[in-house]
């Protein structure tokens, strides 16, 4: 079925249809490209999600990532990723295999279609002129009969009149003469006229109009099945992608088969365990012999123990041991390992030789403590903000010993390293020796020089740090004595002072302070300790800084800055690459050294 010859006069028609085909093209077109974008956005949306919850690098998390659930949700998160990735490739695809081929298929059919267009109105035009000469011979064939009649009749009145002379009579015949001369004149050109323009419209309406319709005909079927189409490679764009999308949930379901809470639970246990034992019996402390003391000593006795029956005297010991812990934390019990004598005010073991009753009070009572070994305690605290020393000393034993150990492996894989980069470039330097040709020797001279004073530093730091280990090692007791480690235990806390800042001393909140030999014993009352700490004048500013980048502040002991920033210095970095600076005179705490650009005052650096 042709639209030229069932169509032939719908010239109107299939004009406004085929515009209506293009703009319905047009309006897919713009379908796909709001798909493409969803597609895109969803994509990076996608992203955004599984980047903002992936493992941060030298954070907790990356800590955490030793569980198989944490390494099962990472697993996730980078399918995740894959994920998006592939609603990214179904956007570029529908970009260019549907939107861009499209468009330019559309502009082809809108050159295409106007230029049939035109044809079929240059023809329309054609006939049309022809019509009107049809019609102006016509109308000048009737008016020349016309007055042909109009003079035949005037010729005949004449003729018929005995008073016109026969010289206005020959005229009005002349004149009929020549107006039916000018009728026969129209008529032969009329009749040319006419027959030409049957000619012209035999060749309109069967030839020229249905080639032109049945060209509009093919571009709109062309138009039809190039949708068609379409539709199909739209589908398909969907139908590639959902075999890695499969391959990704399947991912998804692998890493969470992995999950093993057994050896997560083993996990906890290595990352936790401190290598303390757990505290023996408490030995019996006889106190009768009291009783046989002279009366002024039996009143000191009497003061001291009203001191040690009070109940709140031993719990505002233990609440104002450690000052740096949050005001709703309760107070923690004693350490561990610590036995009846190591606590405050508590009773003597009777094996230790007792001394004066009155010596020891007069001793305890006049005895101040030294601040600089609650400084090292303040510090102490401070390395959990971040700054983690480096021997651990901050650790458990046990921790400390794992750490220490792979920190040992690490530099000695940097010292094979270095040794390895030796030997190659002692041989690259024999054989230039041998071939001067070849390479100059000098030239690697300078390289093996700073590769022999790396290796040395690396020596260095691998004798001191198995050293350390060597140390931990030796304080760790054997497994199988748990008898004699017992004793050892409680030897040790039985001759150890009650508030020096030892090493292996446990404060509430896990951290551990340093080594005995560097500290002092400090004998003091609960009420010395908390007037002399809390009266303790607040640090001068040395300096000032500026924040060059912005930090949170999330962990305690730490301060939250904004990128320029301008605050005070009131502690330099002491080597663990945290400096404590002032916002005002209630908001002060540690942030990054590498955060800050800090301008120490003079008169500070002198002193």
């Amino acid at each position: 079925m042709s639209w030229g010859t069932e169509l032939w006069d719908q010239f109107d028609n299939l004009e406004k249809h085929t515009q209506w085909g293009i703009e319905v093209l047009e309006k897919y077109i713009k379908f796909v490209k709001e798909r493409a974008e969803i597609e895109i956005n969803y994509a990076k949306q996608l992203r955004n999600l599984s980047k903002k919850y992936q493992t941060k690098k030298n954070s907790k998390e990356e800590e955490e990532s030793k569980y198989t659930s944490c390494k099962a949700f990472q697993n996730t998160m980078n399918e995740m990723n894959d994920y998006a990735g592939q609603h990214e490739v179904i956007s570029e695809n529908m970009t260019s295999m549907i939107m861009a081929e499209l468009t330019r298929f559309v502009q082809e059919l809108k050159q295409e279609r106007k230029s049939h267009f035109h044809e079929g109105r240059k023809a329309q035009q054609h006939i049309e002129t022809c019509w009107k000469q049809l019609e102006s011979s016509k109308r000048r064939f009737e008016r020349d009969c016309k007055e042909a009649d109009r003079a035949q009749q005037y010729f005949e009145r004449m003729d018929a009149d005995i008073n016109v002379t026969k010289a206005d009579v020959e005229k009005a015949r002349q004149q009929a003469q020549i107006r039916h001369q000018m009728a026969d004149d129209s008529k032969g050109d009329y009749s040319s006229v006419l027959q030409k323009f049957n000619h012209e419209q035999q060749e309109h309406y069967h030839t020229h109009i249905p080639t032109i319709f049945q060209k509009l005909q093919d571009l709109e079927e062309r138009r039809i099945t190039r949708l068609g189409d379409s539709l199909k490679t739209y589908a398909e764009i969907d139908r590639q992608v959902i075999p890695i999308i499969g391959k990704c949930l399947d991912g998804i379901t692998k890493a969470a088969e992995s999950i093993n809470s057994k050896q997560d639970s083993q996990t906890v246990v290595e990352s936790f365990k401190s290598g303390f034992e757990p505290p023996g019996d408490i030995d019996f402390e006889d106190f009768t012999q009291s009783m046989k003391r002279t009366v002024s000593d039996t009143s000191l006795t009497n003061n001291r123990a009203d001191v040690k029956s009070d109940p709140k005297t031993p719990g505002k010991s233990r609440g104002k041991l450690w000052p740096f812990i949050k005001k709703n934390k309760p107070p923690p019990p004693p350490p561990a390992s610590a036995s009846p004598s190591a606590v405050p005010n508590g009773p003597q073991s009777p094996k230790q030789q007792k001394e004066p009753l009155s010596h020891r009070l007069n001793d305890f009572m006049t005895s101040k403590p030294k601040i600089h070994c609650f400084r090292s305690l303040k510090r102490g605290l401070s390395l959990k903000l971040g700054a983690t020393p480096e021997d651990f000393s901050n650790l458990p034993p046990e921790q400390r010993r794992k750490k220490l150990q792979q920190k040992v492996d690490e530099l000695n894989k940097d010292l094979q390293k270095e040794i390895d980069q030796r030997d190659a470039l002692t041989k690259m330097k024999d054989v230039y020796m041998k071939n001067p040709q070849m390479g100059d020797p000098a030239s690697v001279a300078q390289k093996l020089i700073e590769i022999g004073s790396n290796i040395e530093k690396l020596r260095v730091e691998v004798q001191k740090f198995e050293g350390w280990l060597a140390e931990v090692e030796g304080r760790l007791p054997a497994r199988n004595d748990n008898s004699r480690r017992q004793s050892a235990l409680y030897e040790t806390q039985n001759t150890a002072p009650v508030n020096n800042c030892a090493q292996d001393r446990e404060s509430p909140d896990g951290s551990y302070t340093e080594d005995q030999s560097q500290e002092t014993e400090v004998k003091v009352t609960p009420t010395e300790f908390d007037d002399d700490f809390d009266d303790e004048e607040p640090l001068s500013t040395i300096g000032s800084c500026k924040a060059l980048y912005p930090f949170d502040g999330e962990n305690e002991g730490t301060i939250s800055v904004a990128e320029g920033e301008i605050l005070n210095v009131i502690e330099e970095d002491k080597g663990d690459g945290w400096t404590r600076i002032r916002r005002n005179e209630e908001e002060e705490g540690y942030v990054p050294t590498s955060y800050i650009e800090v301008y120490l005052d003079k008169t500070a650096k002198d002193s």
